[in-house]
């Protein structure tokens, strides 16, 4: 029976009491608490479940939802009458770090400090309890927007304190997207401010709080234990390489072929819903599927980049541009459809992120933009070397689109290619040169633009904006070998009636003799198109010669030369 997708609640309550479409996870339940773990750290890519899964856990155990059977019968936990004894039964704080996003470290920790105000607030009760000793009182009295940094590092423990007090059970700790404000205070400069900050809150409140019964942390990544977890040595780690709850998050493809069929969708679309969703991997299981692109496509009927077109590219953006020519190269592999070889670290070290390229991959595997198509290597003693694709349709169309804003700023590119394909080489030259003047900054790395900017990184990121500009009509390679040597990018016409284009890039010398300007350079690396014959593989291919275009790129800081082979 067909019933209503609520787009974007993450209220387990609303969608239970309004017979809206749910996927039933309460088996996280049992799982969870059999393990028996102090403290359980789950990562998930982003829009994955994990704050409706929070949610559904606080309702569960929370005393404040005792009571509530009628949100968990019928459901695979009420199954079992061990779980519905536990129903309402203990003191829980759930708080999520989501909305901490700010430019400076002040406004971040004033956000967390609102947070925790606003939590404190929920338990009332606790203001008007007379058992608790003078430091006890004193110590909630401060608590508020107000409070100290000191105070707030310590602030989920004291509350831990009071519950246990108040209710003489344990305390349960669900801290929902705890990665949050460190990954804004690493885009935004402010990363071991915040780095101290949580390590002390975290340690008050999961390592030395023996209020504390259990808790679980979710987010999207896992910090490096250097960073914030040194003291938690009671710290259960499941990441997407686990196989622990590799179920629990996400729906699978049985869940997702089952919903297609009651929400009434012919069973032809199964196809199209794979290619465009599946993708993803944890630990071993295969086939799992983003919910937040599955509930909007069963909500409106279209396919469409539903999860890669929310909020959380930004950084994801900002490496990849800044990224150094081979980091480029392999992400213009990876558009194309082929693989990157990368050594994978799950403890994401931020501070490594510009400088180490492997840290680039670990991260966009723990975000879900990459999954897994193979182990390479897996020695207990080495790390991890995976072969990594594009997870799936709709990442490669995010990132089409993502290329393609880095260069919407400036129409001159696609006047720039419309004048290659017309060898329009005056117009080429103008165009060119004004897109190298805007952009070259862009693709530079560090906090400042520098005046001496590297143009290997830039002709990459213009190969990219090609590649995607371009894709419908052409086949555009980088680096390949052909006739005898490596040409820098050949686009290859799918229509043989239409024009191929062959690129070569130097950059100038002013210490080699044989280049007295830019003209020179330009001339030497279309010299080189045809030294090397780069053009044998294209005429192979059944392209005549005069509809091959060759073009001799010259660049010296931000300005360029352009000179164009015979017709």
């Amino acid at each position: 029976m067909k019933k209503t997708v609520s787009i974007g609640t993450q209220d387990f309550a609303f969608l239970r009491e309004n017979d809206c479409f749910y996927v039933d996870k309460t088996g996280f339940i049992r799982n969870w608490w059999e393990n028996a773990d102090a403290v359980t750290l789950i990562t998930r890519p982003r829009r994955f479940g994990k704050t409706l899964t929070m949610n559904m856990l606080d309702y569960f155990f929370s005393e404040k939802h005792a009571g509530r059977s009628d949100l968990f019968e019928g459901l695979d936990i009420w199954s079992d009458e061990k779980y519905r004894k536990l129903q309402g039964t203990y003191p829980v704080i759930f708080m999520t770090f989501a909305g901490v996003k700010a430019t400076n470290f002040e406004d971040a920790v004033q956000g967390i400090k609102y947070q925790i105000s606003s939590l404190f607030s929920s338990y009332p009760y606790l203001r008007k309890y007379d058992d608790f000793d003078e430091d006890e009182k004193d110590r909630l009295k401060k608590i508020g927007s107000e409070m100290s940094d000191a105070e707030a590092e310590y602030s989920l423990r004291l509350l831990s304190t009071l519950l246990e007090k108040y209710h003489g059970k344990k305390v349960l700790i669900f801290l929902d997207e705890y990665d949050t404000p460190l990954q804004e205070a690493y885009v935004q400069g402010y990363w071991k401010e915040m780095t101290e900050f949580i390590r002390t809150m975290f340690n008050n409140t999961f390592k030395t709080n023996p209020s504390m019964g259990r808790a679980i942390m979710t987010g999207i990544t896992r910090v490096s234990k250097e960073s914030i977890f040194s003291d938690l040595n009671n710290l259960e780690v499941v990441t997407t390489s686990s196989d622990e709850y590799a179920t629990d998050f996400g729906f699978t493809e049985e869940e997702v072929f089952r919903a297609v069929e009651e929400q009434g969708y012919a069973e032809e679309i199964k196809d199209s819903v794979k290619r465009w969703y599946d993708g993803f991997t944890f630990g071993t299981h295969t086939d799992i599927y983003n919910p937040w692109s599955i509930t909007h496509f069963l909500d409106k009927g279209k396919f469409d980049t539903y999860w890669a077109n929310t909020s959380g590219n930004g950084m994801v953006s900002r490496l990849i541009q800044s990224g150094d020519k081979r980091i480029k190269m392999d992400f213009e592999n990876l558009l194309s459809g082929g693989a990157v070889e990368a050594e994978i670290d799950e403890q994401i070290i931020f501070s490594q992120l510009e400088q180490n390229e492997e840290a680039i991959w670990s991260l966009l595997l723990a975000s879900g933009y990459l999954k897994c198509d193979r182990i390479i290597q897996e020695c207990p003693e080495e790390k991890a070397i995976y072969r990594l694709v594009l997870t799936n349709l709709e990442v490669k169309k995010m990132f089409d689109k993502m290329v393609k804003d880095w260069f919407r700023k400036d129409s001159s590119f696609n006047e720039f290619t419309e004048a290659m394909f017309k060898k329009d080489l005056r117009s080429m030259n103008q165009y060119m040169n004004r897109i190298a003047l805007n952009t070259f900054s862009y693709f530079d790395t560090g906090n400042k633009p520098s005046e001496e900017s590297e143009p290997e990184k830039f002709y990459h990121g213009f190969v990219l904006g090609l590649m995607v500009d371009n894709a419908k009509n052409y086949n555009i390679r980088s680096n390949r070998e052909s006739g005898f040597g490596r040409y820098d990018v050949v686009l290859e016409p799918k229509d043989k009636n239409d024009v191929a284009v062959i690129i070569e890039f130097k950059v100038y010398d002013e210490e080699y003799d044989k280049e007295k300007d830019l003209d020179d350079t330009a001339a030497n690396a279309l010299a080189q198109i045809e030294e090397k014959k780069y053009a044998v593989e294209l005429i192979e291919k059944g392209i005549p010669e005069e509809r091959i275009y060759k073009y001799g790129f010259a660049f010296q800081g931000k300005k360029c030369r352009i000179r164009a082979g015979q017709m």
